[in-house]
């Protein structure tokens, strides 16, 4: 690692855990926690109290990964700060829909490479997506390279991190939208369906695909068609033809 890549990693960072403590009771946005397996101090579990009811990301690593991150007096607790401003899923729904819009959602599911990710919010934002929502656990940090491979998109679009993705879907559902799921084992195309409702498409991982509880709350399953020999797509690459695609429907008929 460059010197200056340590020094903005841990300008980034809050050690010690007091300071991510006050961290959370001032309100900051944390991508994540770090926490030191083993740790059972009442300052720790006076931490764990302040955790409880938030959507803050926490793993428990073993003291070596600490260590490698910083060298600095963490006790144990290391936090990121985030790079963007979380929303709720429910505010921003209710705020479109009285704006008079017809929503359109990206939902990622288990897109963990930070770089994929960013490309992804690039393309959303051209393509007009609303909001994406990502799980608070199993999904890209927004960290500093996933904003510049964004090419600063993650500045404009709104990202809701939500606990629970089947709740999330749940109310969108309610709410009047359409659930698209995209993947490979399906009969239907992108191009042979409408998209002028109020509509939300879930994207899964290159590895895992989406997860099943996800398809199974989907309207609609639906898949990019393929003429060559190999039989997939970069996520971020598939991501985009189907927003483009979608705009696209939309233009044409002028919704």
């Amino acid at each position: 690692m460059h010197r200056n890549d340590q020094e903005n990693k841990e300008e980034n960072c809050i050690y010690g855990i007091r300071a991510v403590i006050e961290a959370i009771r001032a309100g900051k946005e944390l991508d994540k926690i770090l926490l030191q397996k083993g740790l059972s101090n009442d300052l720790f579990g006076q931490l764990r109290k302040e955790l409880v009811g938030k959507e803050i990301p926490y793993q428990f690593v073993p003291p070596e990964k600490l260590r490698r991150i910083s060298t600095a007096n963490h006790q144990g607790v290391i936090a990121y700060l985030a790079n963007v401003t979380y929303y709720k899923t429910e505010e921003l729904l209710q705020t479109l829909f009285e704006k008079g819009k017809i929503p359109f959602v990206l939902i990622l599911d288990r897109i963990t490479d930070v770089r994929n990710f960013g490309a992804i919010a690039r393309s959303a934002e051209c393509a007009g997506v609303d909001f994406i929502v990502i799980p608070s656990r199993g999904a890209a940090q927004i960290n500093a390279d996933a904003v510049k491979t964004s090419a600063g998109a993650l500045h404009r679009i709104p990202v809701c991190r939500e606990d629970n993705l089947k709740e999330t879907l749940e109310y969108l559902k309610d709410s009047g939208l359409k659930i698209f799921a995209c993947h490979e084992k399906t009969e239907n195309t992108i191009y042979t369906v409408e998209y002028n409702e109020p509509l939300a498409v879930i994207m899964g991982s290159e590895e895992n695909g989406i997860s099943g509880e996800y398809l199974k709350r989907s309207d609609l399953q639906i898949k990019i068609p393929m003429a060559g020999n190999i039989s997939s797509l970069n996520v971020s690459v598939a991501t985009g033809i189907i927003l483009f695609e979608i705009l696209r429907s939309r233009t044409a008929s002028g919704s």
